[in-house]
């Protein structure tokens, strides 16, 4: 793989901040932002074969399938020249971890940092309860909130160690302004 490859992983729970501060990092580095939760809601909405798969576990706050996911990644990534990417909402699992790193291997380009934003729970729910009351997003309720940051303290939480162990994890705060805290991210990656 080309020496301009670059792969940033964004970790931290529904609310952190990961899609926001992921897209200004993409714009200003040149990468493609991979949104798992975004692809996944737009196959919803267009009422696709994949789309009727995953709308009944997502508005069960459950994840959706790794080979689903695994599939999409594959496909949002066979057609780069070079892989500069940076992944938001996945992996999300161990599991889906490992897999990603083979799919990157085979393409040369393995991750490069691992940002990982951190937010107390209280304030994820406030988050994320406005987000659902200007979005306009179902699967964003009170109970479907905490089932999720359940879900990810149960089956996300492990990739914090995952990627502390290869070296590549920075923590970040993800309190504060979203500029002082993109500007935290830029000095970790």
């Amino acid at each position: 793989m080309a020496a301009g490859s670059l792969v940033i992983v964004f970790l931290g729970p529904p609310g952190a901040g990961k899609g926001t501060q992921a897209a200004r990092l993409a714009d200003d580095l040149d990468l493609v932002k991979i949104s798992t939760g975004d692809i996944l809601r737009s196959h919803v909405a267009r009422g696709t074969e994949l789309g009727r798969q995953v709308g009944p576990i997502m508005e069960r706050g459950e994840l959706v399938p790794d080979e689903l996911i695994i599939a999409i990644i594959r496909e949002e990534l066979a057609g780069m020249p070079e892989v500069r990417a940076i992944f938001d909402g996945f992996p999300r699992t161990t599991p889906q971890a490992e897999a990603l790193d083979a799919l990157l291997a085979e393409l040369g380009a393995p991750v490069d940092v691992a940002v990982l934003l951190e937010v107390p729970e209280d304030e994820l729910v406030r988050r994320l309860l406005r987000r659902a009351e200007l979005e306009g997003r179902a699967d964003d309720n009170e109970e479907t909130i905490k089932r999720r940051l359940q879900v990810y303290r149960e089956q996300t939480q492990p990739l914090v160690d995952y990627y502390a162990a290869r070296g590549v994890l920075k923590r970040v705060d993800g309190l504060g302004d979203p500029g002082r805290i993109y500007c935290r991210i830029r000095e970790v990656v």
